[in-house]
Order: C-alpha cells, then sequence, then structure tokens
C-alpha cells in the first residue's frame, strides 16, 4: 500500500481549525484514568447451600450427582423473568456482568430489581462494560453509593475527552470491549448467553425484536461462572462508578435521583409490558411449581480479563483454544446460529475442511436487511460465494416477520422487525455452546467473551429440529448460480413467510445500501468486525 504524500500535513496545520484539531488528538491520546484507585477485592459468596435457592437447587439435584441442571431461555418475556424472580429470591449475593445495560424501561426494571435485593441486605456486584454508559456517570455512582450495592465499569473512557476523539487515538485501547454477560444468584443459578439488558433483548421494544438464547444452569458450572466473574471484577480494568466522578453526589442529589427513578419505574407498573411478564411461560410454571430441568455435563469456556490488555497471540488468555476442539471434533453436521459472522479466510478454509470431509455445515446469520450492525455485513459478504461453492449451507434472516409470526410473539407490542442475535454452535446434535461469542474476529481476538458447552443429546437433537423445522419460514436460503457466461451470482429463496419468492439481490434493501456495503467491503478493517 502507497503511503500518504508528506506534503498534505503542511496544508491542515496551516489552519487554525487544523492545528486545534491535532493538538485535541494528541492530548486525547495521552489521557489518563484515575490513579490510585481503591478497588477493595471481593470474591463470590460460598456456602450458601442453605439459601432459598440453595434448597431448591438441592431437591432439584437429586439423582443427578455432578451434573449440570440447564434450562433455555429462548423468548424475551421468559428470559426477563428469570433474572427478576431470582433476584427476589436471592438470600446472599447478586452478580451481574453485562457488556450493554440501557437506559430503557427493560434497563429501570431490572436495575429496579437489584435495588430491591439490596434493600433487604443482599450483597450485589454490578459489573458493565463503559460503552453504553455514556452521560450516565451520576446515577451510576448514585447506584453505587447504596451500602449493598457496588458499581464498576470495565475497560472505561477517560472523562476528559470525548469518546469519539479517544476511538481514535486509543484504538487497539478502547476499542477492546467486555462483551460477556452473566448473571449469578447466591452462588446457585447463573444465567449465560447472548442477551444484554434492554428493551430489544426482552420483547419490549416495538421497533426492533432481537431473537435471542440465554441458558439458566444450576450445579458445580456456576462456581466456575463465579471464578470467571470475580477474574474480571478484581481486575486492574475494572473501575468502582465512584472513581470516575470529580466529586460524588451529594445526599440531597441521590435522594432526588432516588425519587425520580422511583416515579419511574412506578409509572411502568401497570403497562402492557409488566401484564405480558405476569402471563409468562415461566411465571405460569413457576406458579404451577411445574419448573424442570435438564441434566448433563458441560464446561465454562471464557476469556480473561488480560486478554484486552496483552498481545493478541497470547492465547492463553483466550477461549477459542477451549472451544476448538470442540469444532474440529465434529463428525457429521455443525449448526452455527451466529448474527455477526465473518469467518475470514482461515475459517471459511476450515469450513470448507468440513465439507471435503463429508460434514454438513448449516449456518444461519443475519441478512443485511435483518442485521444491525451494517459494516459486519460487509465482512461477511465477501465470503458467502466461496463457502456456497464448498457446499456450506448458509441461510439469512428475514427481517419482515409474516402476521402469523407476529401473532406468536408474546411481547405486547408485535414488533415487525426481526433480527439475529443468538449465539450458539450444535455439534453434532449431541453439544451444545451458548453463549456471548459471535463467530468473527472481535469476539474471538479483540473482545472478551463467555460462554457454556452443554453435552446432551437431547438438547441438541432439539436445536437440530428447531433448525430443521423453522429455517425456511424464518430465513432466506442462499443459492450460488452460474448463468451462461459463467458468471457466478448469489439467489435468495424464500419459500414461506410474507413475501415468498426468489430475490437476485439481497432482500428488502436499496441500491444505496448495497452499494455502500461494496464499499465497506473494500475497507481493510476486518479484524475489527
Amino acid at each position: 500500500m502507497r503511503r500518504p504524500r508528506i506534503d498534505f500535513w503542511p496544508g491542515v496545520l496551516r489552519s487554525v481549525a487544523g492545528i486545534g484539531l491535532l493538538s485535541t488528538l494528541l492530548v486525547a491520546g495521552c489521557s489518563s484514568l484515575p490513579t490510585n484507585v481503591d478497588r477493595p477485592g471481593t470474591l463470590a459468596i460460598s456456602g450458601t447451600a442453605d439459601t432459598r435457592l440453595g434448597q431448591a437447587v438441592r431437591r432439584q439435584a437429586e439423582g443427578h450427582p455432578d451434573q449440570t441442571g440447564f434450562r433455555l431461555l429462548g423468548n424475551g418475556l421468559d428470559a426477563f423473568v428469570a433474572r427478576a424472580l431470582l433476584a427476589q429470591a436471592a438470600d446472599r449475593g447478586i452478580d451481574a456482568q453485562y457488556y450493554l445495560l440501557h437506559d430503557d424501561m427493560a434497563g429501570a426494571l431490572f436495575i429496579d430489581q437489584l435495588l430491591r435485593a439490596a434493600d433487604r441486605g443482599v450483597r450485589v456486584r454490578l459489573l458493565v462494560d463503559d460503552m453504553d454508559l455514556a452521560g450516565r456517570d451520576q446515577g451510576a455512582a448514585a447506584l453505587d453509593a447504596h451500602p449493598n450495592i457496588e458499581v464498576r465499569l470495565f475497560n472505561p473512557f477517560s472523562r476528559n475527552y470525548g469518546r469519539g476523539v479517544q476511538l481514535l487515538t486509543r484504538f487497539g485501547d478502547v476499542t477492546r470491549r467486555m462483551h460477556n454477560k452473566s448473571f449469578t444468584v447466591d452462588n446457585q443459578v447463573s444465567i449465560l448467553g447472548g442477551r444484554n439488558i434492554g428493551n430489544e433483548y426482552f420483547e419490549a421494544d416495538p421497533d426492533m425484536q432481537f431473537a435471542d438464547l440465554d441458558v439458566m444452569v444450576i450445579g458445580p458450572l456456576v462456581q466456575e461462572v463465579s471464578s470467571s466473574f470475580d477474574r474480571y471484577w478484581n481486575s486492574e480494568l475494572a473501575y468502582p462508578a465512584s472513581s470516575l466522578v470529580d466529586e460524588p453526589p451529594s445526599a440531597e442529589q441521590i435522594e432526588a435521583l432516588q425519587q425520580a427513578f422511583r416515579e419511574r419505574v412506578d409509572a411502568y407498573l401497570e403497562s402492557p409490558y409488566l401484564q405480558a411478564l405476569r402471563e409468562s411461560a415461566l411465571a405460569e410454571q413457576l406458579r404451577q411449581g411445574s419448573l424442570e430441568f435438564r441434566w448433563g455435563r458441560g464446561e465454562v469456556v471464557a476469556d480473561a480479563p488480560e486478554k484486552i490488555v496483552e498481545d493478541r497471540d497470547r492465547k492463553e488468555y483466550h477461549l477459542a483454544p477451549s472451544l476448538s476442539p470442540y469444532f474440529r471434533g465434529v463428525r457429521e453436521e455443525l449448526i452455527i446460529f451466529s448474527p455477526y459472522f465473518v469467518p475470514g479466510k482461515r475459517g471459511t478454509a476450515f469450513l470448507t475442511d468440513l465439507r471435503g470431509r463429508g460434514i454438513r455445515v448449516r449456518i444461519l446469520t443475519n441478512s443485511l436487511a435483518s442485521t444491525d450492525v451494517s459494516i459486519v455485513h460487509a465482512g461477511y459478504a465477501k465470503y458467502r460465494k466461496d463457502l456456497l461453492r464448498a457446499g456450506v449451507e448458509l441461510y439469512e434472516v428475514d427481517k419482515q416477520l409474516s402476521k402469523i409470526q407476529r401473532k406468536e410473539k408474546r411481547g405486547p407490542h408485535g414488533s415487525s422487525k426481526a433480527s439475529l442475535h443468538a449465539k450458539s454452535f450444535v455439534f453434532d446434535r449431541e453439544r451444545v455452546f451458548i453463549g456471548s461469542l459471535n463467530l468473527d474476529p472481535r469476539s474471538v481476538t479483540e473482545n472478551t467473551e463467555i460462554g457454556v458447552v452443554l453435552e446432551s443429546a437431547e438438547l441438541g437433537a432439539e436445536m437440530g429440529a428447531f433448525f430443521d423445522r423453522n429455517i425456511e419460514r424464518i430465513a432466506f436460503r442462499l443459492e450460488l448460480v452460474r448463468d451462461e457466461s459463467g458468471r457466478e451470482r448469489i439467489l435468495w429463496h424464500r419459500t414461506e413467510g410474507k413475501q415468498p419468492g426468489v430475490y437476485e439481490v439481497d432482500p428488502h434493501t436499496s441500491f444505496w445500501r448495497r452499494f455502500g456495503i461494496g464499499l465497506m467491503g473494500l475497507l481493510p478493517v476486518e479484524s475489527q468486525l
């Protein structure tokens, strides 16, 4: 690649605005975070067998020694209800770790559950990546001021300069994020999966419906989740929220924030969404005492927090080596659910090799119309023909839900746009991964992730059957064809749904969006996708 012409800079530097911009960038690049931060080390609470959840888990685990109990949380209502009811059942501690915690209805209701638990004496540790928290430092510090709540922000931006500037000047630093998602109560029950905390993840957004997946686990794996949380919580990258404000909020300010928050939550209590939560399938099963778990062995796979600051080739901090044997051990079939799928040359070669060995490979990802991150789709699109040519089966989610599909959605708003957000891999219908990991360079190399591999032929068969049964009605099937001139092109087949037919370009997209994606695909940014 040619170097930029050096005579570009004098022209810029002759401008006062140019000098100001350059100075800002240089200073921001040297901006610092607080030093000598007081972050007392704490660990997950042990000896919780006598708690309400501990006793309930013991009853469930009878006859399943050393095994993990698990239950899928496939719809957003059940996923929120599970978190809320676990928080209400907490006796000793709640550990919550999330990439995004939105300032919306679901976010407020989630924080309300943490506050209610803390008010009755439960220790709450809330660890959130700083990516989504711009302008919310006072609220975080006020929450951190509660005697039973600690709030820490992971890999925070400097508060001295704008985040946009820091994304340029601290590239490779603040661009690497904690993408983990876990929720653990009394060190007895954990929820892992793809969901952040926000309306779109829990069927509360009228404009967007994320198809997502969590799993609730009990048994030995919970301690592994807690150990991972402790490592992040006690990391030097985790800053107490109070350390990032110039002055902690006064008692009067905290009271005012609390009053405004209570009024906000009270306004939701009679909303259609709260009623839908009360009527969710999980809530009904709990009322009837019919909640059941499946049992099997499993393994928690997690990146270490050091992954973000160490060289990318320090694989001892990566979860990929732990997950690799499951991929390489596939004998007959691999099913991939990945909303952001950028296989790169190595991944494409690996999947091609699987096909060469007669292994069926089926992948569901987002279409250009359904994705919420267009540049990631640009990274994926350049590999579609190679994958199809190798015999990999590609499916892309249709963003437009049919009337029947909208009716099946139990959320109160009936969202009309769908997007895949679940991250799961099914190995030979015998083992299943569920977690926060996308199959793209950002998840594998840049960010930190966590997930669980469950050894369960029953669960594997169920998820495989779901794919078999639903794929044609929720997604486009891609086909590579060759015209008379020998030119290859992709066709998108839709046999069911709102608009069946065959499409010759990315469905439900404009020329200009496709043109923009083509340009993005030329940028040398694949390692950041």
